[in-house]
């Protein structure tokens, strides 16, 4: 039978993307508390069926799922250069792997060839019909048309033959766009990629005894475990502290914590760390959707997790990358002396302006945010995760300025970290923000 918690999922699953979503709403509309349906608002938030909007609220949006660089397909190619179909309908659910631009003689583009590219060209019959012959699909580019023999070898060969008003440079960086978004989407690390399955998952039924936690604690390393009921649902979770001087024989039920915290498969581990960090959680039981127990995460597994992903570098650049791959770390003054204090330095190119010429708020935001991060990892040796940054401009930041921003921790806890961050023009304070962060314990 389906649970209340399920039931809320279901019916938000089910109403159109857009629609707005209160807990008062649903809570009587399906004649739930509140809190229930508080909770299930937040795990749809969480797998991806609703999103918080500022000055909107609460609303259905369309689920994303995880996707793969390798399924780029040639049917989502259609839909990025907003063209149609001239040919070949049955390859369009074929991968694409590369796009080759046919700008060059037949004898030279020959090799460049290969099953599973995409050809790029304007109306050149003999070009396209190359294409298809060695395994390629076509892209026709200036909205220009093809004969009915190269239609008909399409449909033969199964390889789409595509059309798109737009130039060729413009479809090569459309294209190019959507294979570096989909490079990026692979490389978050999602729960599904770091969890414990439930083969090696410790855990208790309700109806075991505080003898029977006593003996599984002897053979891990933690001391929470998910408790589940006849059905495998995760009814609570227990600690060596709700056993702490209970009698061997008294039943897990009567001691462990009901409605615990629960991660999915489908939330990013820097979710999943944010909660453990700050409520303290040594496991989390990984369940699904009708909260049958699939395994468990550690905090262990996610700071290791978290720490790996800003040692590696990025296998394609975001625009974070792009921001601060220009901040320069100043170890000496003009006089080649040892600066006591950590500085960074920065220039506001041409991209990071607004429409009236100085520097963008989010781009100063992103400086700020690196800056804290790297500040952290050069004193104290600990990686952050920002929580929260409080900005102040005292004068306009034009395009090309040179930034020198002073970084100075005010107070350091295990869990949480407070920054003041000064930024100087020649000497002359511009800006000033206090920056306050989680701090991820070492593994």
């Amino acid at each position: 039978m389906a649970t209340k918690h399920d039931l809320i999922l279901g019916h938000i699953e089910n109403l159109p993307v857009g629609e707005r979503i209160s807990v008062r709403q649903i809570a009587k509309d399906l004649s739930v508390s509140e809190g229930t349906a508080y909770r299930a608002i937040k795990d749809a938030e969480n797998i991806g069926l609703v999103s918080t909007i500022q000055r909107v609220g609460t609303i259905r949006i369309e689920r994303k799922l995880k996707k793969n660089i390798e399924r780029l397909t040639f049917n989502e190619v259609v839909q990025i250069i907003e063209g149609d179909v001239l040919g070949g309908d049955a390859g369009l659910k074929k991968d694409l792997h590369k796009f080759v631009i046919g700008a060059m003689k037949e004898e030279a583009m020959q090799r460049y060839i290969t099953p599973g590219s995409l050809m790029i060209v304007g109306n050149r019959t003999n070009v396209q019909r190359l294409a298809l012959k060695e395994g390629a699909a076509v892209l026709i580019t200036g909205g220009f048309d093809t004969t009915v023999e190269i239609r008909q070898l399409a449909d033969e060969l199964e390889l789409p033959i595509l059309r798109t008003t737009y130039d060729t440079f413009t479809v090569a960086t459309l294209i190019n766009r959507a294979l570096s978004d989909q490079l990026i989407k692979k490389d978050i690390l999602l729960v599904s990629d770091i969890y414990m399955s439930i083969e090696h998952t410790c855990y208790l039924t309700t109806a075991d005894s505080v003898k029977d936690y006593k003996k599984i604690s002897e053979k891990t390393e933690h001391s929470r475990y998910p408790v589940v009921n006849k059905n495998m649902r995760v009814v609570g979770i227990v600690t060596a502290k709700d056993v702490l001087e209970k009698p061997d024989t008294q039943q897990i039920e009567r001691v462990m914590t009901k409605e615990p915290r629960v991660a999915k498969k489908e939330m990013s581990v820097a979710s999943v760390s944010h909660q453990m960090i700050w409520d303290g959680l040594e496991v989390m039981p990984v369940v699904e959707d009708d909260l049958s127990l699939i395994g468990i995460v550690t905090r262990q597994d996610v700071m290791k997790a978290m720490q790996m992903i800003q040692r590696q570098p990025q296998i394609t650049d975001t625009i974070s990358d792009q921001i601060t791959e220009h901040i320069q770390l100043v170890e000496h003054d003009f006089e080649g002396n040892k600066l006591e204090q950590t500085e960074f330095s920065f220039v506001v190119s041409p991209q990071m302006v607004n429409e009236l010429g100085t520097i963008s708020f989010g781009v100063l935001n992103e400086v700020v945010a690196n800056v804290t991060k790297r500040t952290l990892v050069i004193n104290q040796r600990r990686n952050t995760w920002i929580e929260q940054v409080n900005l102040h401009y005292f004068r306009l930041i034009q395009m090309e300025s040179q930034l020198v921003l002073k970084p100075r921790i005010l107070e350091i806890g295990r869990r949480s970290a407070k920054l003041d961050v000064e930024i100087f023009i020649e000497n002359a304070l511009v800006a000033k923000a206090i920056v306050v962060c989680q701090v991820m314990e070492r593994p």
